[in-house]
Parts: C-alpha cells; structure tokens; sequence
C-alpha cells in the first residue's frame, strides 16, 4: 500500500490561538468524529470556501 504523506506531502504549518472554548468544542468534535484535529480543520476550510463566493476551492483538493 503506498503512503499518502510521500504521494501528497503537506510542508505548510498554520496555527493559531482560540479561547479554552473553542479548543473545548475541537476536542469534542474530535472525540466524537475520532478524526485528527488536522483533518477537522481540513474540511472545515473546504466546507466553508463551498459556501462563500469569495473562494474557489479545486475539486483536487484532497483531505
């Protein structure tokens, strides 16, 4: 079975800062989904340029 990480290598690191709330509910969400929080975050990001016209997300964009 090939590995994903070398086939689509992912060399951009983001982070940002939220509240002891919002970390609360991406725990949850995790727990719940047992998805890993960049993968959350993934399609979060493409759920939200789907539904907006400021953004043009490529279908080959993969999670």
């Amino acid at each position: 079975m090939p590995n994903i990480h070398k086939e689509h290598p992912r060399y951009n690191v983001l982070s940002m800062r939220v509240t002891d709330a919002e970390k609360a509910v991406l725990d949850e969400v995790t727990k719940r989904t047992r998805k890993s929080l960049s993968t959350v975050m993934r399609e979060a990001i493409l759920l939200y340029s789907r539904d907006t016209t400021l953004f043009s997300v490529s279908s080959q964009c993969s999670i």
